[in-house]
Order: C-alpha cells, then sequence, then structure tokens
C-alpha cells in the first residue's frame, strides 16, 4: 500500500518538511503540494535530491490543487512550468477522491 503525503510549507521550512516526510517514504507514495509551496517546486525537488536513498522515480505522483496553483501570480505560473513537473493539477473533489482511493493505506499531512 502506499501513503499520500499532504505538504504545507513555507519556503523557510520546506527543507524540514521534505526530511520529515522522506523519514517514513516508501515507493510509489504520492506527494499533494498545499497552498503556496506549490510556487516551491524547484526547491522542493532539489531537497528530494539531497536526500539520501530517496530517488525521484520511486514517487509516484506529485500534484497540487487548482485553486492553489490559481493564487499564484501569472507570471510565476508560468515560469514554473508547473504542467511539466507534476504529475497533475486537481479539482477540489479529485483532491477528497484522491485521499478516498483505496492505493492508499495513509494520508499524512505534514504543516510545519
Amino acid at each position: 500500500m502506499a501513503t499520500l503525503y499532504q505538504l504545507h510549507s513555507s519556503m523557510d521550512t520546506l527543507r524540514r518538511t521534505t526530511e520529515q516526510m522522506a523519514l517514513s517514504w516508501q515507493a510509489d507514495d504520492s506527494i499533494l503540494l498545499l497552498g503556496t509551496t506549490v510556487a516551491y517546486i524547484d526547491w522542493f525537488n532539489a531537497y528530494l535530491g539531497d536526500i539520501e536513498n530517496m530517488e525521484i522515480e520511486t514517487i509516484a505522483g506529485i500534484y497540487a490543487l487548482a485553486d492553489d496553483v490559481a493564487q499564484l501570480h501569472e507570471n510565476t505560473a508560468a515560469k514554473l512550468n508547473l504542467a511539466a513537473k507534476l504529475t497533475g493539477i486537481l479539482s477540489d473533489a479529485e483532491w477528497v477522491a484522491m485521499t478516498q482511493d483505496s492505493r492508499f493505506d495513509k494520508v499524512v499531512t505534514i504543516a510545519l
């Protein structure tokens, strides 16, 4: 079974949030970046690369909420190229459905 990690972090705590997630990481887990965390996707990916024994290939998917992406300035969203870096951008209904998906035996929210 897999875990869906929901990360809500400021830039100041993103490294620590990523490290906390990595403590219980298993291959095929997924990540949902909540709130402004989606704006730090490049930093998040860099921090993932710094963690020993955790390869980005073991991530089943990285998602964000459509409402959170919509809150980003248009230029910021374009420069981030989220479509290429995220597995998907979810509506609220899709998010709720994902948290109830049988492939996930746990949904863990980390907000530091």
